[in-house]
């Protein structure tokens, strides 16, 4: 797997880069191995460690004011590959804006969800109570670590540690 976790100086998971990356981090003094993998890397000169999980030795600030882009794969992850009206996670799924764009609502986290095709043509260019409709769960921004699934589909077993709940709950998958 060419995959490497990278760390935040406070083990904070921040993003996943591949492994030649990952090398010229280590070998440049900004980051440090914390986890590698058995087979080592080669060159024609030499033989490294394989990096598995690193960790920025200096601290850098996230400023968590800056969203991420929005993608179908992102919004559909979030909300669990399922429709947040009806909860089926069967048929075609489509991005719904709960505040219809024609009526002002803005394509942020907070105001797009995962809806069955049926359910976003009930809902048409309606609010929620207009066509009389409710969200299982509100929407809102997801978790940094969505975005580390969605980059390593297969987490491996020695991210787990780092990554909290959604690595547990991946890595059984």
């Amino acid at each position: 797997m060419g995959h490497v976790l990278v760390l935040n100086a406070s083990y904070e998971p921040l993003n996943v880069c591949t492994v030649r990356r990952a090398h010229v981090l280590v070998y440049k003094g900004k980051a440090e191995v914390i986890e590698h993998l058995d087979q080592p890397l080669r060159s024609a000169t030499g033989s490294f460690i394989r990096p598995h999980v690193i960790r920025l030795v200096t601290y850098v600030r996230v400023p968590r004011a800056i969203q991420r882009k929005i993608s179908r794969r992102a919004l559909f992850a979030r909300d669990g590959w399922r429709c947040v009206y009806c909860g089926t996670s069967g048929g075609r799924l489509t991005l719904d804006h709960v505040v219809p764009r024609s009526k002002g609502g803005e394509s942020v986290w907070e105001n797009v969800v995962t809806a069955c095709a049926p359910c976003n043509l009930r809902k048409g260019d309606r609010t929620l109570e207009q066509a009389g409709m409710e969200l299982r769960t509100p929407p809102r921004p997801p978790q940094p670590v969505l975005f580390i699934k969605l980059a390593a589909p297969r987490i491996p077993h020695g991210w787990t540690q780092y990554l909290g709940e959604l690595g547990t709950a991946t890595a059984a998958a």
